[in-house]
């Protein structure tokens, strides 16, 4: 038998590069609802291209794209904490101001 494209020998041929990145998709999504949401809608944006860019070849970009969603989603946590973590400090500040001004006022 004899190949369909001698001079091609491996037309057709599609390397294994195994099953697409984990997207993370949901921690997007998650962190879109639950803490910052400018952040996690530029991670939910780049969670949706990890699976439309595998399915296109380019699976370097995929790749990138998975690690980019990530670090979205993760940078949203964070700064979800930190705003959190700032507003506790502001609260204490407060009760220490008032705590001050209401025991200046007594005799």
């Amino acid at each position: 038998m004899t190949h369909p494209h001698p001079q091609y020998p491996h037309y057709g041929w599609q390397p294994n590069y195994g099953p697409p990145p984990e997207n993370n998709l949901v921690w997007a999504i998650l962190s879109t609802l639950m803490c910052c949401m400018p952040l996690g809608i530029v991670a939910i944006v780049k969670a949706n291209q990890v699976n439309t860019l595998w399915f296109q070849g380019f699976h370097a970009e995929a790749h990138r794209a998975a690690d980019e969603a990530r670090k979205w989603a993760m940078w949203s946590a964070i700064s979800f904490g930190i705003l959190i973590a700032l507003y506790l400090v502001f609260i204490v500040v407060m009760f220490a101001f008032v705590g001050v001004s209401f025991w200046s006022l007594l005799p």
